[in-house]
């Protein structure tokens, strides 16, 4: 087997895609990885989560107990006695997402007990206690007293803490750092001497565990601590609310940061924080030095915001000058903390960058951020920021780290590829598609065809891209004032989907996951077969945004198909609701089916098994016109719904009444024009950008 990089399924000691494919099931299932953390049917032990009522421990009790319950595996919720009930706060949530019933069998399987903190109570024995997740507050020594606890009574249960900063070494047990929000965020951040059963476990319950290595506040926190730093930092330079720099920050990187610590509860949220800044400057020096505001709110536990009406009471505005201050000093800071852990190797690049948008919520990952911009504008970004925090200077960074962003694992963050000699594996790790996938993805196709590989499968990872959500609606803002920007986007991302389509003698889509919706369906459905499974939900959700597909999907699905089928796949465009894939075979997807079957077929397909599955014909020239009469089922009410439809019609009219080469530049058009619109500026994308765009 080749590979562009080794992939983050594979660190985690499950192997690679192509085993995947080629063993036709998943490395390893739910029940093999219960019995092996829990012990057999009929015979298995409990999970212990302590500091149950905590934020964190409370959230980490219903992920835990909403996935374990069908296994028979009980979770002990253990806490101090008289702790606030944060555990009660938690059945309205799990009511919502399971109903009533399901959220009560659920309930069933969590056992509340309290213990003074020195003692375990003697009914946990009857549980037999097998693997503990620690989330008791952040001091040291109350850790290591708390496993000392157990491990006198239970000398064979396994330990995790779920600590933002203390390392391994320190604690003396393995970590799982979960991001937030904890009720709904999987990704845990994984310590562990070696890839073993539990970081299995999480994966095989749809978990997300990331290896990293055993250094002070990880990877998530150290983005997450800097940012709220820099925030600070910048608030105290211009003496800026820290509701307003909160906006800056929401247009320069993604997340609130100030927003983020009182949503959390400021108390808590403000002493962590603090606390793995305080440690990361004993280890590192004063680029990480807790600024005194934050210290302040670490012994005070006050909000950030203040009460919301205060706020629309001020305008406050910055000038330019200061607004590239400002940009200066976070992604200086971010910068420069990045090539420290780029030095220490925290984590694979994929995983940091990875780390970066799913748990510090940036718009970009850090990563591919200093990759777009360049070594030079990076190293030149530093210096302003040396210039204006002169301090910072006197910690140790790794400027030559930059120097590697021409290796194979920085130019493929999120686009991997392997081969075995005859078929080819492209592996999309991110949710949404964006203009770094479509680069990543074309040097992937590339690297394929030079290795000689003509027959391909094109995926997700298996492990960080859970669903595929569609298109990164961040990429559309500057296309909302400039149509040519959209045309751009619409055809280069077209182009790159059709390549799945010219380049290659044979090509499998293949979905599974939660559901696949938008630009990334319309890059799937370019390959000749489209595979998804039983669980999978498809749709195209355009109309409701709204925004006109721009990536072909107003025509060439419906070249692949009848007259009834075309009818179809309009009334998916126009209602914009969302269809199991069992209702879209034949019309749009070619097998589905439970998911380990429908590997062996998607393997055997690629491997010249033409019985699997009939390629469906493909018109290249125009098609007759669509009978949009003929749909039922439609809501006439809503103007502004009418209005979106109307355009889309008007795609797939001249989009499939022209021929293959002209319908691309027909859909790029109609898809840039409708950005550009009234309408499309009071939808979803127009809103989200009103909302960084407007301070």
């Amino acid at each position: 087997m080749k590979q562009m990089r080794k992939s983050t399924l594979e660190e985690l000691g499950l192997g690679t895609v192509l085993d995947v494919f080629r063993n036709g099931k998943l490395p390893v299932d739910v029940e093999q990885a219960v019995t092996a953390v829990f012990g057999p049917p009929g015979d298995r032990g409990c999970m212990v989560i302590s500091g149950a009522n905590g934020v964190v421990g409370a959230g980490k009790l219903m992920q835990f107990a909403a996935r374990l319950y069908p296994y028979g595996v009980p979770i002990v919720a253990l806490d101090l006695a008289g702790a606030p009930d944060g555990i009660g706060k938690q059945f309205s949530g799990l009511r919502k997402a399971f109903g009533a019933d399901q959220s009560a069998e659920i309930a069933k399987s969590i056992i509340q007990l309290n213990y003074d903190g020195k003692s375990l109570p003697s009914a946990l024995k009857i549980y037999k206690p097998k693997f503990l997740l620690e989330a008791i507050p952040e001091k040291l020594e109350l850790k290591k007293a708390h496993y000392a606890l157990f491990r006198r009574e239970y000398p064979d249960i396994l330990i995790w803490s779920v600590t933002s900063g203390f390392p391994s070494e320190q604690l003396g047990v393995d970590i799982a750092h979960p991001a937030f929000p904890h009720e709904i965020n999987k990704i845990f951040e994984i310590v562990e001497k070696k890839p073993g059963p539990t970081s299995a476990l999480l994966w095989a319950l749809g978990l997300i565990p990331v290896e990293v290595s055993d250094h002070w506040s990880f990877v998530l926190d150290v983005f997450f601590c800097g940012l709220m730093q820099a925030s600070i930092r910048s608030s105290s330079m211009k003496n800026m609310p820290y509701w307003k720099t909160d906006k800056y920050i929401r247009k320069l990187v993604g997340p609130n940061p100030f927003r983020a610590h009182d949503a959390i509860g400021a108390r808590g949220a403000n002493f962590l924080t603090w606390s793995c800044l305080h440690h990361l400057y004993l280890q590192y020096g004063p680029l990480f030095e807790p600024v005194p505001e934050l210290v302040e709110r670490k012994d005070s536990g006050q909000n950030w915001y203040p009460p919301d009406h205060f706020r629309p009471l001020v305008n406050y505005s910055i000038s330019d000058r200061e607004r590239s201050e400002l940009e200066d000093v976070v992604f200086g800071s971010l910068f420069q903390m990045t090539t420290i852990m780029l030095h220490e190797r925290r984590a694979s690049l994929p995983a940091m960058n990875a780390i970066g948008e799913l748990c510090a919520q940036f718009t970009n990952g850090m990563l591919a951020t200093l990759r777009n911009r360049g070594a030079t504008a990076v190293l030149q970004t530093i210096e302003r920021y040396h210039a204006l925090h002169p301090e910072a200077a006197q910690t140790s960074w790794y400027p030559e780290e930059l120097n590697r962003m021409s290796e194979v694992e920085w130019q493929q963050l999120y686009v991997n590829a392997e081969h075995d000699g005859k078929v080819g594996f492209i592996q999309i790790s991110r949710e949404s598609y964006n203009s770094d996938v479509d680069a990543e993805l074309n040097r992937a196709m590339d690297w394929l065809l030079t290795q000689g590989i003509r027959r391909a499968i094109l995926c997700g990872d298996f492990h960080l891209s859970t669903q595929m959500v569609g298109a990164d609606t961040n990429e559309f803002f500057p296309a909302l004032n400039e149509k040519s920007e959209g045309v751009r986007i619409a055809a280069t991302w077209s182009a790159t989907a059709r390549r799945l389509h010219t380049d290659f003698d044979c090509t499998v889509g293949f979905i599974n996951g939660k559901r696949c919706m938008g630009g990334m369906l319309e890059l799937m459905m370019h390959c000749h077969y489209l595979f998804a499974t039983d669980a999978v939900v498809l749709s195209m959700p355009e109309v409701t945004l709204p925004v006109v597909p721009g990536m072909e999907g107003c025509h060439w699905p419906f070249r692949k198909t009848n007259e009834a089928g075309r009818l179809q796949l309009a009334k998916m465009l126009l209602a914009g609701r969302p269809v199991k894939a069992a209702e879209a075979l034949g019309w749009l997807v070619d097998r589905t089916g439970p998911q380990e079957s429908l590997l062996g077929e998607a393997w055997n397909l690629v491997n010249g098994d033409e019985s699997i599955a009939t390629r469906r014909p493909f018109e290249h020239e125009a098609l007759p016109p669509i009978r949009f009469g003929a749909i039922d089922g439609l809501d006439h009410s809503d103007a502004q719904l009418e209005q979106a439809r109307e355009a889309i019609r008007t795609t797939i009219k001249e989009a499939c009444g022209a021929n293959l080469t002209d319908a691309l530049r027909i859909q790029a058009e109609h898809s840039a024009a409708f950005m550009i619109s009234a309408l499309c500026h009071k939808g979803v994308v127009g809103a989200a950008w009103s909302k960084i765009a407007s301070i």
